[in-house]
């Protein structure tokens, strides 16, 4: 795969903007049921159960629903405890209820944002045409016998060029999951393996080995380079969802660090 999503802050917060759209109820709240003299509203109830089954409260079974009243009465229950006042004081709850507040905030303003700074197509051809440049021309198809030492891998091509079967020596030696399919990777772009491996390939020759062992995190690796192709790179439409997250993330990200910029200069 060429469009690869990113990790950050955004990723946590935008989990929720389909949550959010799926329907919520807005109708006003009535209560479902009281403990110890407090209401439960059902706007309360139905937050509770959206987030512990992951779907909107108008999709919830009624074996689901009835989970929720008993656990939800639990809750309050126990916070209606005369306990449950004295707790209410203590330092550090109340730091995790701030954080719990501010934490929940945060993700309202965040889908919000989003909802108001969507990707243009404009941005999402820009990045489709940003990662077509990034990536390679070709696609390479290639087995490897993977081992622990950089001996046991020299061993390895030692046997190669005295003419041993490539695919036996990797059901035979090889330690990665590929080794009982005779060292078989498929097809793939240089971008989708680390870079002393795609090197490696890119460098050989279709039906060349490599006559020195190349060295990852993984171990010591014995490469056969099969066959090459023109790579075929996907349509937009077909990765349209994806290069709009990529967008978003990143306009985020720059709304994040104006933020924090701001923030510092103003300190």
């Amino acid at each position: 795969m060429i469009f690869k999503s990113r990790s950050s802050l955004f990723g946590t917060l935008i989990a929720v903007v389909s949550l959010a759209a799926s329907g919520f109820s807005t109708a006003a709240a009535e209560t479902v049921a009281t403990v110890n003299g407090v209401d439960i509203d059902s706007t309360v109830f139905d937050a509770y159960l959206e987030s512990r089954f992951q779907k909107p409260a108008a999709q919830a079974t009624a074996d689901e629903r009835a989970t929720v009243e008993r656990e939800i009465t639990d809750i309050y229950l126990l916070t209606t405890q005369p306990k449950a006042t004295d707790f209410s004081e203590d330092p550090q709850i109340k730091a995790q209820l701030e954080l719990q507040y501010r934490g929940t905030i945060a993700q309202a303003v965040a889908r919000d944002w989003v909802a108001t700074n969507p990707a243009t197509d404009a941005e999402i051809l820009a990045e489709y045409e940003a990662q077509l440049e990034q990536s390679s021309d070709l696609q390479y198809k290639a087995r490897h016998i993977l081992v622990q030492t950089q001996g046991e891998a020299e061993a390895v091509i030692n046997q190669l060029k005295e003419g041993a079967d490539f695919q036996a020596l990797a059901k035979e030696f090889s330690t990665g999951p590929s080794g009982p399919n005779g060292g078989d990777l498929g097809w793939f772009a240089p971008d989708q393996m680390v870079k002393p491996f795609a090197d490696a390939v890119v460098a050989l020759d279709d039906g060349a080995f490599t006559s020195t062992p190349v060295q990852t995190q993984f171990g010591w690796h014995v490469i056969l380079r099969e066959e090459s192709r023109e790579n075929e790179p996907p349509t937009l439409e077909s990765v349209r969802d994806a290069i709009k997250q990529r967008v978003e993330q990143t306009k985020f990200q720059d709304y994040m660090q104006g933020l924090r910029d701001a923030s510092s200069s103003d300190g």
